[in-house]
């Protein structure tokens, strides 16, 4: 088995990270088990364990651990070995932490602007629905600007509209709740099962929990995809940026108002209320952006004071000083 790894996104700018001895391989991680990667190289996929420069970082910051997706530098020891001793830098990271359930469109969406990828909104399973076009208007009224594909897995419907965001060099990311056929649309674009599937439950309709790891699917053709654990909840680390482009119609309303620090509550002249009291604005994208508001605010502060801890010592190595492990983010890079 041999892979190109051109075509999963190996380029100039990431061999300048290559040692003039040579003596690093590059690599790219497929999936992680308990701190052992899987990575592909051009003669084939290869197990590695963690280098003592990884550990280290991570130490210092648990983000550095390599995750699925991210491209390394390997190095193979006499006696047999292979160690990860470089996770270079990613373009696009996602970045998740537990939150509730409210507004899962544009929460995700958020992230999507927030990693610095392209968004997509894929209708899943688009042939259970009565009418699959009427549902894709319905999601694209909540993601301005960004296309939405209906696609059907099991009958192969709107694979090709798919398949053009998958080239040599890109990779498409997948996230979304469990049972949303994520993995079937994998092995759709892949034309094999290298996804294990399940049915949903027919007590609930809700869907199983089957894919537990981050995995990296190369495409016949180049390109990747890169299928993810059923996302349960995804809450917003500093995702101002990202929000402001998920929620564009409301930014662009409030660049209206009459006055730059508006809070759009009782205000004269604003652009913001003119628009609920007319319905232009619906008043559910109204409430779901002040809640994700609130939350970006409050992660906010709540990494301000992180990091007034660690100046003044209190955090160190992902552990306060109570000794209680730190929640850590979960990366995922593209």
């Amino acid at each position: 088995m041999t892979l190109d790894l051109t075509a999963l996104g190996w380029d100039a700018d990431r061999a300048a990270y290559l040692n003039p001895r040579g003596d690093r391989r590059p690599g790219r991680v497929a999936r992680v088990d308990r701190g052992v990667c899987t990575v592909l190289r051009p003669e084939g996929p290869v197990r590695a364990s963690l280098g003592g420069g990884v550990l280290a970082a991570a130490a210092r910051d648990l983000t550095a651990l390599p995750c699925a997706g991210d491209w390394v530098l390997l190095a193979t020891w006499p006696d047999g070995p292979v160690t990860v001793e470089t996770v270079l830098p990613r373009r696009t990271a996602l970045i998740r932490r537990t939150a509730g359930k409210d507004a899962r469109i544009e929460r995700l969406l958020s992230l999507a602007h927030e990693s610095g990828a392209e968004p997509l909104v894929v209708l899943t399973k688009a042939d259970l629905a009565p009418d699959p076009a009427a549902v894709a208007r319905q999601l694209a009224a909540l993601a301005p600007g960004v296309p939405v594909l209906p696609v059907s897995a099991e009958r192969g419907a709107g694979l090709e509209p798919l398949r053009r965001y998958i080239a040599p060099g890109r990779t498409l990311g997948l996230l979304g709740p469990s049972g949303a056929g994520k993995s079937s649309l994998v092995n759709a674009l892949a034309g094999a099962d290298v996804m294990r599937t399940q049915a949903i439950r027919r007590s609930d309709g809700k869907g199983r929990h089957t894919t537990t790891w981050r995995a990296l699917v190369p495409i016949p053709g180049g390109g990747a995809v890169l299928d993810t654990p059923g996302v349960r909840a995804v809450g917003l680390l500093d995702g101002s940026a990202g929000l402001d482009r998920a929620f564009a119609d409301i930014a662009e309303l409030a660049a209206g108002c009459r006055y730059a620090d508006c809070a759009h509550e009782a205000e004269p002249a604003c652009a913001v209320r003119e628009a609920l009291d007319s319905g232009e604005l619906p008043v559910r994208r109204w409430e779901n952006w002040r809640r994700l508001q609130r939350e970006v605010a409050y992660e906010s502060r709540r990494r301000e004071v992180r990091l007034a801890a660690e100046r003044r010592g209190g955090w160190r190595g992902g552990r306060r000083r109570t000794g209680r492990p730190a929640t850590p983010p979960g990366p995922g890079a593209l």
